[in-house]
């Protein structure tokens, strides 16, 4: 007997575009909220028209496989699918298509929502003029980086501490204007406090291979005790680890040697 109060896709196996949703939305929430009962799960739930468990057990699918939930002992679900391994390795190196992809997907089943005759092939979006879209697009990468890189930190300063939202910055380590290639990788992200941001971006603070802060000689040697107050004592301190996406060494060494001034 049918069950009137499942989803139509009960029982049905995940299909690669409801995948690229899910890995999409993994990255964009902190793992200790990807539960049923998270509005955002319920949400791409709704969408999908699969329980809010389902999408919830999927997000735990991919924490198996995120390298920096198993260096915190953290294993997420065991029991994964073969294409989730594929969806998981083809966009964990390729971070703008995964945003762009995903966001093309979202689009396409918020509009068939409102056409319930329509079927998936019959279903065009409306495409606007190409300035548009190159701003919409820009918008797009910019909303998931911060995201992925605030849930990451758990909305807080990598280096003070700070944990006002409003406060903070998505701060790239290697900038759009060098490489556009990692605009939207969060391991190529520090979550900041605006000041500390700028202070970043201006080569005055950065991170040594332990991920230990290192302040600018010139702040250093200032004798300012406002600026030893508000940024020198931190010299030498440990920054604070993401959950996930560790940003790359790769980066910060780029940061040390094209940025910082020592």
């Amino acid at each position: 007997m049918v069950n009137k109060n499942q989803p139509d896709k009960y029982g049905t196996l995940w299909t690669r575009e409801e995948l690229i949703l899910a890995l999409d939305l993994y990255c964009r929430i902190p793992f200790k909220k990807t539960k049923a009962n998270n509005p955002e799960v319920v949400q791409l739930a709704e969408l999908l028209k699969r329980s809010p468990a389902s999408v919830a057990r999927k997000l735990g699918n991919f924490g198996s496989f995120d390298p920096a939930l198993r260096q915190q002992q953290v294993t997420g679900l065991v029991h994964t699918g073969k294409l989730d391994r594929e969806i998981w390795d083809e966009f964990n190196n390729d971070w703008n298509r995964l945003v762009l992809e995903a966001r093309r997907l979202r689009d396409m089943l918020e509009y068939a929502r409102q056409l319930p005759e329509a079927t998936g092939d019959e279903i065009e979006l409306p495409q606007g003029a190409s300035e548009r879209e190159a701003v919409r697009r820009t918008r797009v990468h910019q909303t998931f980086f911060r995201e992925a890189v605030l849930s990451s930190y758990d909305v807080t300063c990598c280096i003070t501490g700070l944990k006002i939202k409003e406060c903070l910055v998505a701060s790239h380590i290697i900038p759009w204007s060098v490489s556009e290639q990692y605009r939207t990788d969060p391991r190529n992200g520090l979550c900041l406090s605006a000041t500390f941001d700028r202070l970043f971006d201006h080569g005055l603070i950065t991170l040594d291979t332990d991920l230990e802060v290192v302040v600018s000689a010139r702040l250093l040697k200032s004798g300012d005790n406002r600026t030893d107050a508000i940024v020198c004592r931190f010299h030498g301190a440990p920054m604070i680890r993401p959950r996930r996406f560790l940003p790359l060494q790769s980066h910060l060494k780029w940061h040390r040697t094209n940025v910082f001034h020592d």
